[in-house]
């Protein structure tokens, strides 16, 4: 399979996107308190607890889901409980997979505007391009029509302008990641090939260039190359933090899809941490089968 990769020179950015973060929190809402924590995984198949080294504090919750598309199954392991969270600025992949959902159908490229505004979303999480997309594609219903496409089954729109509380889980994560970056035998569903080859990878070209200080997250796991988007936001009602990472990693020879999915953080400093031990446990976790 031929993947981009990028070197994994993340660290020294990290406190810049720390510093820099409540001046990219648009679309944000209010929406009630975050729920209480727990790693333990409800009744459900598939579904794993995270090691102890993980370690949700206080009110913190997290789930990530890990899929080995070197792998013989498409079910990804799931840790934690698959339950949604809001998605923040990760669901700007989702929107930029609509936008080229749409464009295909109308037969047109997309104009230079629509790329601008693509690539300031993916490659720095602006938000200003992410709202203009957003409406472009029809908002949570231009969302949805997508989704069904793709195959997503757990993410509902958020409402009005909202992007950002869009909700999802870990597992629809995978799904999403599947129909951009799976290459096997089963990217021929209908799901993984909605997008055309030419969609699907402007999205992943973008996904490997996202700026330096916003290169942390499900890279955390890889050992040789990654293609990622995140998401951060903190909650008016709580002053707690979402911190979300989805993206495909490379490593011990392997291509693997990683979705962690976190809420009820101090900070987001704290948030970038635990999504960051929860992708290395999945994965390593995921590495031992």
């Amino acid at each position: 399979m031929a993947y981009l990769t990028r070197p994994l020179s993340r660290r020294a950015a990290v406190c810049g996107a720390l510093a820099a973060a409540v001046s990219t929190l648009l679309a944000a809402g209010t929406l009630h308190p975050a729920a209480a924590a727990t790693t333990s995984p409800r009744s459900g198949s598939g579904q794993t607890d995270f090691p102890a080294s993980v370690h949700a504090q206080g009110k913190a919750r997290v789930s990530a889901a890990v899929l080995d598309l070197e792998g013989t199954g498409r079910t990804p392991a799931v840790y934690g409980d698959d339950t949604p969270y809001d998605t923040a600025s990760i669901i700007k992949v989702d929107i930029l997979a609509a936008v080229l959902l749409q464009v295909q159908e109308s037969g047109h490229a997309l104009t230079a505007q629509e790329r601008a505004k693509a690539e300031a979303m993916i490659e720095h999480s602006d938000n200003k391009a992410a709202n203009a997309l957003w409406r472009r594609i029809g908002l949570a219903p231009g969302l949805a029509a997508a989704n069904k496409r793709l195959g997503l089954t757990a993410t509902q729109g958020g409402p009005g302008p909202k992007w950002g509380l869009t909700r999802t889980t870990a597992s629809d994560q995978i799904r999403l990641l599947r129909a951009v970056f799976d290459t096997g035998a089963a990217a021929k569903s209908a799901s993984a090939s909605a997008l055309s080859d030419t969609s699907r990878t402007y999205i992943r070209t973008l996904m490997t260039h996202v700026a330096a200080d916003q290169s942390w997250g499900v890279s955390a796991a890889s050992g040789s190359g990654w293609a990622l988007k995140n998401g951060w936001l903190q909650r008016n009602t709580t002053g707690l933090w979402d911190v979300n990472s989805v993206g495909r990693i490379t490593t011990g020879g392997h291509h693997y899809l990683v979705a962690v999915l976190s809420d009820g953080n101090t900070s987001m400093k704290d948030g970038v941490a635990l999504v960051e031990r929860a992708a290395r446990a999945a994965v390593s976790s995921a590495t031992a089968r």
